[in-house]
């Protein structure tokens, strides 16, 4: 079964979004096998985001992802991470398809709301980084 690390960013967080978030990947009939809430440090989201560091918003990223806390979920299904990307939309709101999420609550390219992972090989490091084993429900 595949999987893939969805988070709600702190921008959700803060203006109270996160549960219709929850409710979108659960009509979306997503299945959570794992779930919480924590807040990075500035060094957190840098090694988390390690992938950016050499691009220009890495800086804004990080100050950012640890502005507040944050909802980090596993998500897992066949072909989830693409499921999971076409309910997100695109990463700038303005440019997103209509119905998604991120077009429905982002603001702009960086408070787009909401992170999922890109490949298969991102997903391994990205549950990893926030969950263990025991956290995340078996078989998932």
């Amino acid at each position: 079964m595949e999987r893939s690390l969805a988070i709600i960013k702190p921008d959700a967080v803060e203006r109270g979004i996160v549960g219709r978030i929850i409710s979108r990947i659960e009509k979306e009939k997503l299945k959570i096998s794992a779930m919480k809430m924590v807040h990075l440090t500035k060094g957190e989201a840098g090694r988390f985001y390690y992938v950016h560091k050499d691009k220009i918003f890495f800086n804004d990223l990080i100050e950012y992802m640890s502005s507040g806390p944050i909802v980090v979920m596993v998500l897992a299904g066949e072909g989830i991470i693409n499921k999971w990307r076409q309910i997100m939309g695109a990463t700038d709101p303005a440019k997103a398809e209509e119905g998604t999420i991120r077009r429905i609550y982002g603001t702009d390219i960086q408070r787009n709301v909401v992170h999922g992972s890109d490949s298969s090989e991102s997903v391994k490091f990205e549950v990893n980084f926030f969950f263990s084993e025991l956290e995340v429900e078996n078989g998932a």
